[in-house]
C-alpha cells in the first residue's frame, strides 16, 4: 500500500493524543541487504508510551552509519536484539528533535509540547547499574533505534524519559538532530573516559568527521591544543577552524596504514612511515600527544600506541577499518601506556554536553538536509562513502531552518561544511 506523503509535516491529533496509524521508513528481516531495497516506506502503528516513557512527534532525523549495519544485518542482525523479537520490524533513526506528544505513567519532568533532542541511550531502571555504576554497565544497556526499533525516520518515536534533553532554542530542527550520537560519544572519551586537562596535546584521526569534529571542539573548550589527521586539505581548513593548531594529511604517510597480515619486510617499512608520522605531530603539538582520540582502529592502532607519549592514553570508540588490531605491545608496557575503551554516554553526560551546544560553546556540523522520501538515498550514500558528512533528514518540519526561537549565544547555529573521514 502506498504511503501519502504530501501530509508528512501535518499531524490530525494535538499533544496529548495519538493518531493510530504513521508513515515510517522500515527494515524487515526478510528484505536485508542494500539500504535502497531494505528500507522502505509503509504505515505502521503509532506505539503507545509504557510506563517511564514518551512518544515524542519527530521535527527532524540525523542520519547515522548505524542503520546501515541493520539494513544490511551486518555484522549481526539487529532483529536478535532489543525489542524487534516483540514487533518483528526495524524503525531506525538513534538522533533526533522533536516534539513531546504524549508522555506514559511516572513520567513527571516532560510533558506534552516541550521541544527536545534525544540521547540514543537505553537501559532498564531495574538494574543496579543505573543506580550508582554506569548505565554503560547494565546488563539492559542498548543503542536505541539500532538494538531496539522505534526510531527517528518515522513521524511518531518512543523512547525513555530519561532519553530527552531540552532542545537548544537557537537551533534549527535539523540542526538540533544532527549531532547527539557523534558529539555524545566524543565528550565521553575525552571528558570523563580520558580525562582531559588543560595543556594537554590531543592527537585526532578522521578529524573532519562525524566524531572529530567534535572532538576538536572540546579540545580547545578544554584549553587543549589538537592536531587533526585528515584526508585532503580542504577538510584540514576546517580542522583549523574548528581549534586545530594544524592538521596533517594522511596521504603524506600513506605508508603508516596497517593491512594486517604484513611481511617482516613490510611491517618494517610500515614503521618506519609511523615514527615520521609521530615525529610530525610532535612539532605540530611541541611534544608527542597526551591523548589520541581513536575510532579507526586496526588501520591506525598502531600508530596510535607509539605516537602517544609515555603515560599517556589512547582513547577509543569504534574501529571503522577492522576490530583485530596488532600492534607492537612493548610500546604500551615499556612506555606505562594507556588504552581506555568507551561506548557513547550515560544521560548525564549527554545533558552536560548538550548545555554547551545551548551555551554556544560546541557548534554542530552540517553537511545537507534532506527530505523525508529520501530517507533510503541517505542511507545508501553512507553505504557507497559518497557523503561528506552528516546528513539531517526533515520529518515533522517544513525546511532546514525552521525551529529557531531564539538568538545564537555566539553567532549562527550549525557550521555548514562538506565533512568526511
Amino acid at each position: 500500500m502506498a504511503v501519502d506523503l504530501t501530509q508528512i509535516h501535518a499531524v490530525d491529533t494535538a499533544p496529548g493524543e495519538l493518531p493510530t496509524k504513521m508513515a515510517a521508513w522500515v527494515i524487515r528481516e526478510d528484505r536485508l541487504g542494500e539500504p535502497k531495497d531494505a528500507i522502505q516506506l509503509e504505515e505502521v502503528d503509532v506505539p503507545e508510551p509504557g510506563p517511564f516513557e514518551v512518544i515524542v512527534r519527530v521535527m527532524a532525523a540525523g542520519v547515522n552509519f548505524n542503520n546501515v549495519w541493520a539494513a544490511l544485518g551486518k555484522p549481526v542482525s539487529v532483529f536478535k536484539y532489543g525489542d524487534h523479537p516483540e514487533f518483528g520490524h526495524h524503525i531506525g533513526g538513534s538522533d533526533a528533535s522533536g516534539v513531546v506528544w504524549k508522555v506514559g505513567e511516572g513520567v513527571t519532568r516532560w510533558k506534552a509540547g516541550d521541544e527536545v533532542v534525544v540521547h540514543c541511550n537505553q537501559a532498564s531502571y531495574e538494574d543496579v547499574e543505573v543506580h550508582g555504576l554506569d548505565p554503560l554497565a547494565a546488563p539492559s544497556q542498548r543503542i536505541w533505534a539500532y538494538e531496539t526499533t522505534w526510531g527517528s525516520f518515522a513521524q511518531f518515536c518512543k523512547v525513555q524519559a530519561q532519553q530527552l534533553l531540552p532542545k537548544p532554542r537557537h537551533l534549527s530542527w535539523a540542526e538540533a538532530a544532527s549531532y547527539g550520537l557523534t558529539y555524545f560519544t566524543a565528550y565521553r572519551m575525552l571528558l570523563d573516559q580520558a580525562k582531559i586537562q588543560a595543556g594537554d596535546k590531543v592527537l585526532v584521526w578522521g578529524a573532519a568527521g562525524g566524531l572529530g569534529v567534535f572532538a576538536l571542539q572540546l579540545a580547545k573548550a578544554a584549553g587543549a591544543e589538537s592536531v587533526g589527521v585528515v584526508s585532503s586539505d580542504e577538510k584540514g581548513e576546517l580542522v583549523k577552524q574548528l581549534g586545530a593548531r594544524d592538521y596533517i594529511n594522511r596521504a603524506e604517510f600513506a605508508g603508516m596504514m596497517r593491512k594486517g597480515g604484513e611481511s617482516p619486510e613490510e611491517e618494517k617499512e610500515r614503521f618506519l612511515v609511523s615514527r615520521a608520522f609521530s615525529k610530525r605531530v610532535a612539532e605540530i603539538l611541541d611534544g608527542a600527544p597526551d591523548i589520541v582520540f581513536e575510532h579507526v582502529g586496526q588501520a591506525t592502532f598502531p600508530t596510535s600506541v607509539l605516537t602517544v607519549k609515555p603515560f599517556g592514553k589512547v582513547v577509543i570508540c569504534g574501529a571503522t577499518s577492522g576490530y583485530n588490531l596488532d600492534f607492537d605491545v612493548r610500546y604500551l608496557w615499556m612506555k606505562q601506556k594507556e588504552i581506555i575503551g568507551s561506548h557513547f554516554a550515560n544521560a548525564w553526560e549527554a545533558t552536560r554536553a548538550n548545555a554547551l551546544i545551548t551555551e554556544g560553546k560546541i557548534k554542530p556540523v552540517l553537511w545537507k538536509t534532506l527530505e523525508f522520501d529520501q530517507v533510503a538515498e541517505a542511507h545508501q550514500l553512507l553505504r557507497d562513502n559518497k557523503h561528506l558528512g552528516k546528513i539531517a533528514i526533515l520529518v515533522g518540519a517544513t525546511d532546514e531552518d525552521q525551529g529557531r526561537d531564539g538568538e545564537s549565544p555566539n553567532g549562527a547555529g550549525a557550521i555548514r561544511a562538506e565533512v568526511g573521514a
